[in-house]
């Protein structure tokens, strides 16, 4: 089931089109890559899922009925451009705009202090936002993006700024939220994320959908159709050896006839990041 589906949805800006006539299924329950090259679209669409700015033409369905502002609260967004009040306090700061979506002032206390336990910043409750550097405070963002469970996340860049340890805090605390039952929209350029991240993904480019569905999918559908042999010949060293998929039993015949052994063979899967390369390089 999706949780969200994007209808034929057009956005204009005067002359430029921004998205154009685009349509996709984000699944419930999945972590789903929105991917695209710098002015692709892809945070158009995102302001538009959040009702920041409206669609040209086309319609945007929550839960299978029209968005609402009432489902935009069940939305935590944490936009590429980081934004605090650098003057206020951070945890005065973080229980506003817990309570902007709706907690109470007794429930937002409670989960955010458990968060900053989680993400060892308790002691930073007190401090200035000023006092913080850029990833102490993206840290505090992406608390109160998430603090009040939403159903679902729309992650933008989740992991710039972040040194590798807290990209990999970060990269767990969004396994767990998926697991705990969340649908999580990450828009990124790290294709390594996608990989492991993302069960799904669409790729947007000059505001036109250019491929969308299953990530593994996606790269065989893209693949080569190549298999990796290796074996060791009869000077015991260890090779290897690309060949067809349809010429493989011929290949392990010749191999074993040889008497070499043949130690593995596997399918050779392009990364997202050449798949990326190859389509938008195509669309261009």
């Amino acid at each position: 089931m999706a949780i969200v589906e994007v209808k034929n949805v057009r956005k204009t800006f005067g002359p430029k089109v921004a998205l154009d006539n685009v349509s996709l299924d984000i699944p419930e329950g999945k972590i789903f890559g929105l991917l695209g090259p710098n002015g692709a679209g892809k945070s158009t669409l995102i302001r538009i899922i959040n009702r920041i700015t409206i669609a040209s033409a086309g319609q945007i369905l929550f839960q299978g009925h029209p968005i609402t502002e009432e489902d935009v609260s069940h939305i935590g967004y944490l936009p590429e451009e980081r934004g605090l009040y650098r003057k206020m306090k951070v945890g005065d700061q973080a229980m506003y705009l817990a309570q902007l979506k709706g907690m109470s002032a007794h429930d937002a206390a409670v989960e955010l202090k458990k968060w900053f336990v989680r993400f060892d910043i308790a002691d930073w409750w007190g401090k200035k936002v000023e006092e913080l550097s850029k990833g102490m405070a993206q840290k505090v963002q992406f608390i109160t993006t998430v603090v009040h469970r939403p159903s679902l996340m729309i992650l933008d860049e989740p992991f710039s700024g972040f040194d590798p340890v807290n990209v990999d805090l970060i990269r767990k605390e969004i396994l767990r939220l998926k697991d705990e039952g969340a649908t999580i929209i990450l828009s990124t350029h790290n294709m390594e994320s996608v990989e492991e991240l993302c069960e799904n993904i669409a790729l947007i480019n000059k505001g036109k959908l250019v491929v969308t569905g299953e990530t593994n999918e996606i790269r065989r559908r893209y693949g080569q159709d190549n298999v990796e042999l290796e074996y060791t010949d009869d000077t015991l060293d260890r090779k290897s050896l690309v060949v067809a998929r349809e010429q493989v039993n011929a290949q392990l015949r010749e191999l074993m006839d040889k008497g070499f052994t043949i130690n593995s063979f596997k399918e050779l899967i392009p990364r997202m990041n050449d798949i990326f390369i190859k389509l938008v390089t195509e669309e261009e």
